[in-house]
């Protein structure tokens, strides 16, 4: 079977009131599909993407090598098989690859708004999407999938909209942003804003694009050691050192430095600095409890069949974190629930590379 990839942009011209108390109007939401709808619409499972991803989660496009950021676990025969169900992943507001962000323009003109765009938070993020998928007459989904960023909005459904998903499946995340999280996105945020060619917000995207943003580059760095861990990076990397290196030249490389600096420094061509600054503003200020008094009474609003997927050796969001949202679920009388930490060395990452430890897990949930 094909994998059926379609590209959609909706546009919205009703307001979207969001959490802040600001106004969204009009805006656009990017979105792709794999696989088909059948006619009762029950086979819907929606991907929900971390920080740094997109829409575009399997598959490949024409003339393009880099499959979708988690194409091991979508498609054909996969686990999340899109013989069976009908697969939609759209791209969060905020984010810089077809949804409205920061460098959109502001309607009347044509500017882009740049900080005049509102702050945006995970519970605007899930709104968006149930007003989308509400456009699409699709009312209720079979299941909702995410990873870290992701599994904070997955878990946001299950709060917010409880009875819209049958099955809600997070992984690699936590109930609120923890101060060790925040820390890692403070040197992003700060290495962008002191970057002159920043601009104060003022750049141009085309000349970004083509040579990059160092200081960007730099805070992506720091994101990558929490990305991975201390085993994972030894099994690596090791001690390589750059072959063609000298060991006592000042600027001689080891491996590792090699890694962090290539995608550093690629990641910067291809994703918007004014968009990582108001994701990872949405990131730190996530908290499940926001608008209760507490996470368990948060969590009394679930009633989809919830499943919590951690791993051992996550230095950014903490097995410790996932379980406490499943002692609380426990503590509160919820049934419906199971926790999951995979043993694994890789680090926050995993819910990426190591599809193989989890992908048996997520197709005998969603076959029932």
């Amino acid at each position: 079977m094909s994998l059926n990839l379609k590209t959609y942009t909706e546009h919205f011209t009703n307001p979207l009131y969001l959490e802040s108390g600001r106004i969204l109007e009009p805006y656009d939401i990017t979105y792709e599909t794999y696989g088909e709808l059948n006619d009762d619409k029950s086979n819907v499972v929606v991907i929900c993407h971390a920080l740094t991803g997109s829409h575009h989660c399997a598959g490949t496009y024409d003339g393009d090598k880099k499959p979708g950021w988690w194409d091991n676990l979508i498609g054909s025969s996969k686990a999340v098989d899109t013989d069976k169900y009908f697969v939609i992943c759209t791209n969060v507001l905020g984010s810089c690859f077809g949804s409205t962000g920061p460098m959109s323009p502001q309607h009347p003109h044509h500017n882009p708004y740049r900080y005049k765009f509102p702050v945006i938070t995970i519970k605007d993020m899930v709104k968006a999407q149930r007003i989308l998928f509400d456009k699409l007459g699709i009312h209720n989904v079979h299941a909702i999938i995410g990873g870290s960023m992701g599994g904070m909005q997955a878990l946001h459904f299950a709060i917010h909209y409880p009875d819209f998903a049958s099955k809600i499946i997070s992984l690699a995340t936590t109930h609120a942003t923890q101060p060790w999280a925040i820390a890692f996105n403070k040197i992003s945020q700060e290495a962008i804003l002191k970057d002159p060619d920043f601009k104060g917000g003022y750049y141009e995207s085309s000349e970004i694009a083509k040579s990059g943003l160092s200081g960007m580059a730099v805070g992506r760095m720091a994101g990558h050691i929490s990305f991975l861990s201390p085993e994972s990076m030894q099994s690596k990397f090791g001690r390589e050192y750059r072959g063609t290196d000298g060991l006592y030249e000042l600027f001689g490389k080891f491996q590792v430095e090699m890694y962090l600096e290539y995608n550093g420094y690629n990641f910067t061509k291809w994703f918007d600095p004014l968009s990582y600054l108001y994701i990872t503003k949405a990131i730190n200020i996530y908290d499940l409890s926001r608008g209760f008094d507490s996470l368990g009474e948060a969590l009394q609003k679930v009633n989809a069949e919830l499943h919590l997927i951690s791993f051992s050796n996550d230095l950014l969001f903490r097995s410790h974190e996932m379980k406490e949202i499943n002692d609380t679920l426990k503590a509160i009388g919820y049934k419906n629930h199971n926790y999951l930490d995979v043993q694994s060395d890789y680090g926050h990452d995993s819910f990426l590379v190591e599809v193989d430890k989890f992908e048996k897990y997520i197709k005998d949930v969603l076959n029932g």
